[in-house]
């Protein structure tokens, strides 16, 4: 479900940054971050490639000193919004304060900045995680300033300094050397720290006469389905997919199981680590839930004038904008800012510090759409808002539930038609792909704990469902009346590319340590029974063009979830490559695939129109809830 939360009458008042220090270049940085072993300046230099930083900010000097705390910075950035603004600090009802993680583990950083700013008594709130605490701290102040009418101006401040855990001594217990996943990040984050000062109409109106308005905020957590991506405080990620120790504990185990803080250290344990195996994930989530903001009318894309887009890299920039592309939701990429070649990457304070920086150098128009967004890879989170540029002059309109723009489906074109389509369908993925992530098979997959058995027991019920495959949809083929001929030609080649895959599969079994000499001694499970009932009674009807909603959902578990499965498979058991021919077959082909099935798509909205594109939504709910079922009997 996608709900975001509307706001009628909250404006960003000011929004200001403070960066640390002088900007420091590539050339300059191992001054600051120096080089661990030899094998350092090499993945320096990849990730530098990579990312596109050319200038960052430390809070430190050269010997590795602090020059400014956490602290210190976030209390900055205040002061900044509060001299735009020319309030005095007294005048603060409310303060927010996001990080993820400030100069001491308690009390909370919103209290630490409050006493260091000397500031009078008043409501504050800390949120820790990573890059999207910064916007829950932000819906936080403008709920609370929504429900109280006796609460006018809210501080909502990010702040990150996690160039201390990179100096070089840190490493000094670990005989200076560290895994990628810790050797990665030394080059990607900085300091800095951003804040924005929240208002209502009354303050805005004193502010200017236009001003930014919060339409929305929308947040949402993945955290159920995906495993630890970004952490500090327990052992690399490769070490607890091997369930091998580290130091006296194990990977999983917190630095504060360890008998001393020197012990965890020493174990590495407090090194901030990023899995980069999981994380392009995090843009297939995000690019799924902005469709669906999409879908839902509450993002227009060609509506939007500014997109601030946080992004660690410069590649994964272009891996988002590729992808929202082949959605057909892009945003035009002259409408993009991001300051994070000049800025670097300051986590939660980013996308403050990117407002602040757009807002002082672009005067606002009467109308314009400000389109936040914000991926948090901690456990994976992504969050969204929208800003919108008012006349404060102008009286409020009334608002409705009519306000909000309609959803985008009533496309006549063909083209519109195909795309709110694979919207609905998309739609339907994200849920779909959410229940899959939780069945006891990839739980056990995304845990590390698959044995051989586990693998034989699943290849022998999923060969019975893989046999079938092919025979529905010659049995749909056969349905077809004489008009969608092209159709079934289709059909009949994507049926033909399949109708030996069990026997592939069959053989890995055997080869995996399956005893079954013949096929038809393995059986369905329930849910796989009644996938394959399903399946065979939607064949039998007139122009089954419904079929087409069943094939995206099992051709796009070949394309999306089991490349994600099969190297975690295979790291987990002592098997021959020769095991897994057909789970890497599918990987490698089902793209292309999909890709037939696209334009088998567009014939048939063309030619059957509405009644066909319900059909092949309602069939993929359908079948999404079946294949899950299947799943979840598997153990």
């Amino acid at each position: 479900m996608v709900a975001p939360t509307f706001f009628d009458d909250i404006y960003v008042l000011t929004a200001s940054q403070y960066l640390p220090g002088q900007p420091v270049d590539n050339a300059h940085i191992d001054t600051y971050v120096a080089p661990l072993d030899h094998t350092s300046r090499r993945i320096k230099q990849r990730v530098l490639a990579e990312n596109g930083i050319e200038t960052r900010h430390y809070a430190l000097d050269e010997h590795g000193n602090t020059t400014i705390s956490h602290t210190a910075m976030a209390c900055a950035a205040v002061h900044g919004c509060l001299q735009q603004a020319a309030l005095p600090l007294a005048e603060l009802d409310l303060l927010m304060a996001a990080s993820s993680g400030g100069d001491v583990l308690m009390p909370g950083l919103a209290n630490m900045i409050q006493g260091e700013l000397h500031a009078p008594p008043m409501e504050v709130h800390s949120h820790h995680g990573v890059c999207a605490s910064s916007v829950l701290a932000l819906k936080d102040a403008a709920q609370s300033l929504t429900q109280n009418p006796q609460q006018r101006l809210a501080m909502v401040v990010a702040a990150e300094m996690p160039s201390r855990i990179f100096k070089r001594s840190r490493f000094a217990s670990q005989a200076y050397s560290a895994d990628f996943e810790a050797h990665f990040l030394r080059w990607m984050l900085s300091d800095g720290a951003g804040a924005v000062l929240l208002g209502k109409a009354a303050h805005a109106q004193r502010q200017a006469k236009l001003a930014l308005k919060l339409n929305w905020v929308h947040v949402k957590s993945f955290s159920g389905d995906y495993p630890v991506c970004m952490q500090f405080g327990q052992g690399s990620h490769r070490a607890k997919q091997r369930d091998t120790s580290s130091g006296a504990l194990g990977a999983e185990a917190s630095f504060l199981d360890f008998p001393s803080v020197a012990e965890a250290e020493a174990a590495g344990h407090f090194a901030l680590r990023q899995n980069l195996r999981i994380l392009p994930n995090l843009f297939e989530v995000a690019v799924h839930e902005y469709a669906a903001l999409v879908q839902t009318g509450h993002v227009q894309p060609d509506a939007v004038d500014v997109f601030l887009c946080h992004y660690s890299s410069e590649a994964l920039g272009k891996t988002c904008d590729d992808m929202m592309q082949q959605a057909g939701l892009g945003i035009a990429r002259e409408k993009w800012f991001s300051n994070l070649k000049r800025c670097g990457n300051t986590g939660a304070a980013s996308i403050f510090i990117m407002l602040a920086e757009w807002m002082a150098q672009n005067p606002l128009r009467v109308g314009q759409k400000i389109f936040a967004f914000v991926p948090e890879s901690g456990r994976f989170t992504v969050s969204y808002f929208m800003l919108e540029v008012v006349d404060t002059t102008a009286a409020a309109p009334e608002v409705t539930a009519m306000a909000l723009p309609a959803p985008p489906h009533e496309f006549t074109q063909h083209e519109g038609c195909t795309r709110d389509t694979l919207l609905e369908l998309a739609d339907i993925w994200h849920g779909f792909r959410s229940r899959m992530w939780r069945t006891p098979l990839v739980e056990k997959i995304n845990a590390g704990k698959l044995t051989s058995a586990d693998y034989v027991t699943w290849m022998a019920q999923w060969i019975p469902q893989v046999r079938e495959g092919s025979l529905w949809m010659r049995q749909a083929v056969a349905q077809l009346s004489a008009e969608y001929q092209p159709l079934a030609s289709l059909i009949t080649q994507h049926a033909d590319d399949e109708q030996h895959d069990f026997k592939l599969l069959f053989e890995d079994y055997q080869y995996a340590g399956g005893t079954a000499t013949h096929i038809e001694a393995l059986l369905r499970n329930p849910g796989g029974e009644a996938l394959n009932s399903y399946m065979y009674r939607k064949a039998a009807t007139a122009n089954p063009f419904g079929l087409l909603g069943g094939i995206y959902l099992i051709e796009g578990t070949g394309q999306r979830i089991v490349p994600w499965l099969l190297p975690l498979v295979k790291q987990q058991l002592v098997l021959p490559e020769r095991c897994y021919r057909f789970l890497r077959y599918h990987g490698e082909n089902d793209e292309n695939h999909l890709q037939r099935w696209l334009l088998a798509l567009q014939w048939v909205l063309a030619a059957g129109g509405a009644a066909a594109q319900a059909d092949i939504v309602r069939t993929a709910r359908d079948v999404a809830t079946l294949y899950h079922l299947q799943m979840e009997h598997i153990l």
